[in-house]
């Protein structure tokens, strides 16, 4: 039951209020929330019931100086221990830039006009997955917040992404950067890689090429992962090393669950793997005293899997001796390998299952960027159907 008393101030009488509101967990003290000023004994009373109320309902929030800085200091600390460092490290990098706008603000002060205002900004600068990104990070924050009775509503809700408008420019760009090769670019590209590649260059762009698999995955490859009698390969784990230093990596568990499966490989691909193990087994043993033998399949001469970087580099080094002038990563391979399946006829769901999307969707984006040869197939496709009414058309 709230306390109301009156108060003698050098502008009159004033009533105020006292509200227990619990128990400190820390201290085991009594804790009350004070208030005075009002002009009347009814609007202190008021104002103690509704106190009153919010704390019966479980609604009440103690006002607190906590600022966003601190508040996602504390937010990593409890996000570590449900998700992978990489997933931290992608957070924390997104957040950055939220933390240049309220850092040493109080979470209670930050409103979700100045919260759009931010997003709006940032829209400007960034693309439309990045903001994305950038905001889906900033409201786990402040939902950890909110579950930790810290807010009553979080300033991320109902905010609205603007979409860049694209430009003839963009969409022009957007063409010249396509994402994927060709069936006959793969072919060029492979080919250069036989003839001009350094060790295990062949093996690794034809793997990413025939199986679709993440960069990380085919390097985070072992021996035992490969089943040359049956013509498979399981995917159980990815390799994580952000500072490329390559006896500083990780192994973690795959992107999602959907992401640990085994699947089918090409025979030129069992063919190639077994030539590659038989000239490491002649490095190990030329290597023998300072050789790490994890059992990795794309290793370095000491043992230690391949980073990122270096297999970036050398395809950079090879698509300088083609003719292709797209912008392409090895993660380009991963698009490559879906068109492919998809001019191959292969079902959605296979290809979802191959890739190891958990969700479809995500199938389904990548399937837009189908190959030149498929349009022009499904174009002469609906020609062919349609010549009969066409030639009526014309006659």
């Amino acid at each position: 039951m709230a306390r109301i008393y009156k108060k003698k101030t050098k502008n009159g009488i004033r009533w105020g209020y006292v509200v227990y509101i619990g128990t400190d967990p820390i201290t085991g003290k009594e804790k009350r929330k004070y208030k005075q000023g009002f002009l009347t004994q009814k609007d202190a009373k008021l104002a103690a019931a509704l106190i009153e109320r919010q704390i019966n309902n479980n609604e009440y929030i103690e006002p607190s100086k906590i600022t966003f800085n601190a508040l996602c200091s504390d937010w990593e600390k409890h996000y570590i221990t449900q998700a992978k460092e990489s997933s931290l490290r992608a957070r924390t990098k997104a957040l950055k830039h939220i933390k240049n706008e309220f850092g040493n603000v109080a979470i209670q002060k930050i409103s979700k006009k100045a919260y759009q205002d931010t997003i709006d900004k940032l829209a400007n600068k960034f693309s439309y997955n990045y903001v994305s990104s950038i905001h889906t990070s900033a409201n786990m924050v402040f939902e950890y917040a909110r579950e930790n009775k810290l807010l009553k509503e979080t300033p991320t809700k109902d905010i609205t992404l603007p979409k860049k408008k694209k430009t003839v420019s963009d969409l022009e760009q957007d063409k010249i950067q396509e994402k994927f090769l060709e069936k006959e670019e793969l072919e060029e590209f492979l080919t250069t890689a036989k003839n001009e590649g350094l060790e295990s260059d062949l093996l690794s762009f034809t793997m990413l090429a025939y199986t679709g698999l993440r960069i990380g995955e085919m390097i985070a490859l072992k021996w035992s992962d490969i089943d040359f009698n049956n013509h498979t390969l399981r995917v159980i784990k990815t390799y994580y090393n952000p500072t490329n230093n390559k006896e500083k990596y990780t192994l973690l568990t795959p992107k999602t669950e959907g992401s640990i499966r085994t699947i089918t490989i090409d025979p030129i691909l069992i063919e190639l793997l077994q030539l590659h193990q038989l000239e490491q087994d002649k490095i190990k043993k030329e290597n023998k005293p300072f050789y790490h033998d994890k059992d990795f399949i794309f290793a370095t001469n000491e043992g230690y899997p391949k980073t990122i970087k270096n297999i970036a580099i050398r395809m950079q080094r090879l698509l300088k001796k083609t003719k292709i002038k797209k912008h392409v990563t090895p993660h380009s391979f991963r698009h490559t390998h879906t068109s492919l399946l998809i001019e191959a006829n292969v079902h959605i769901k296979e290809i979802q299952e191959r890739l190891g999307h958990s969700d479809i969707n995500t199938t389904m984006d990548i399937y837009a960027h189908m190959t030149k040869n498929i349009k022009k197939e499904a174009s002469t496709k609906f020609s062919n159907l349609m010549k009969d009414l066409s030639k009526n058309l014309t006659d």
